[in-house]
């Protein structure tokens, strides 16, 4: 097992999948950098202070001034409600939900990153696991080896594994270098609220705690690796169902965007909580955003997830075995 495993994660450093990600991300982290740092200017020019008080005050006026607008939705209304009270609660407590600093903005930026960014990373290397040894011809090759097929496919799932894990932590030690670079490196014990719940425009803050940014942030990170295990599962049964790594990549990029947008449309349609895509935002969980269906918790989503993570190795195990090479 131990030779099957490196041989397959010699196979997945030889294609340079891992690199060309790296350099994406480390782009990406820069542009996001500078976007930050320029919006950070702009406050400072237009309000005149960098005083996170006034900041935060001018926030709560802004959306204040949305919610009388007729145009916007329900489903938007209640959202704007709830976050206007997380940022009054905020000020009351006196604290800054914005702390500067390199660990802040990795916070926000995996946070951000958790439902697209991340699992699309993820999905270039699952998609092509399977299906590049059809596309390649080296299939039957692989196979004629003394080894069950099972252990062959377990193989590839573990160099799977491993490149999530890695991905995970690359782009969250990128995100922490560069912009501590013009951030600064400080802010790790930064107090961080958590634990509010939200039902409908109500805000609960009876189970809030209070925790250092360093335990937030390996919570964060945390949730965000078993959402790009669960994406780059599926995508991994894809590879194995579908012989074309472009089409099995297509699919899994069509689920993952109309799970963004299902989020904000299927606050009515109560059965879609069973949808993988609409259960990946598990960090707004944490940060206390309304979920997309009323009802709808963490332990609620994980559970979903897991059943779809392991329905899918299931399927491909089953499937592998199975399947005619020709």
């Amino acid at each position: 097992m131990n030779k099957l495993i490196q041989n397959e994660m010699l196979k997945l450093l030889a294609r340079k999948r891992l690199l060309i990600i790296t350099a994406i991300v480390a782009i990406l982290v820069a542009m996001f950098t500078y976007a930050q740092y320029k919006e950070t200017q702009s406050q400072r020019e237009r309000l005149g202070t960098m005083e996170w008080q006034s900041l935060l005050q001018q926030q709560i006026i802004d959306s204040q001034n949305r919610l009388g607008s007729s145009r916007i939705s329900d489903e938007w209304r209640q959202q704007l409600q709830v976050s206007i009270k997380q940022s009054q609660y905020y000020l009351d407590n006196n604290i800054n939900p914005s702390e500067p600093g390199a660990p802040t903005f990795v916070r926000m930026f995996i946070e951000n990153s958790s439902d697209l960014f991340i699992p699309l990373l993820i999905m270039i290397i699952a998609s092509d696991l399977v299906s590049s040894e059809h596309s390649l011809g080296s299939i039957k090759l692989l196979l004629t080896r003394p080894v069950q097929r099972w252990k062959i496919l377990l193989s590839k799932y573990v160099v799977l594994l491993l490149s999530t894990s890695l991905i995970v932590l690359v782009t969250a030690a990128l995100a922490y270098v560069i912009s501590g670079a013009v951030f600064g490196y400080h802010g790790w014990t930064a107090p961080v609220i958590t634990g509010f719940t939200v039902e409908g425009s109500n805000l609960n803050t009876s189970g809030v705690k209070l925790m250092d940014q360093w335990e937030f942030l390996l919570m964060e990170m945390g949730l965000v690796w078993f959402v790009a295990v669960v994406v780059g599962t599926l995508s991994f049964m894809l590879s194995v169902l579908i012989r074309s790594t472009a089409a099995g990549m297509g699919v899994m990029l069509a689920a993952l965007i109309s799970g963004m947008i299902l989020s904000n449309m299927v606050s009515s349609w109560a059965s879609a909580k069973y949808f993988f895509m609409v259960n990946l935002k598990l960090t707004s969980y944490l940060s206390g955003a309304a979920p997309p269906i009323e009802g709808m918790t963490l332990f609620s989503s994980v559970s979903v997830l897991f059943v779809w993570l392991v329905a899918a190795l299931v399927v491909s195990f089953t499937v592998f075995s199975r399947q005619d090479v020709y």
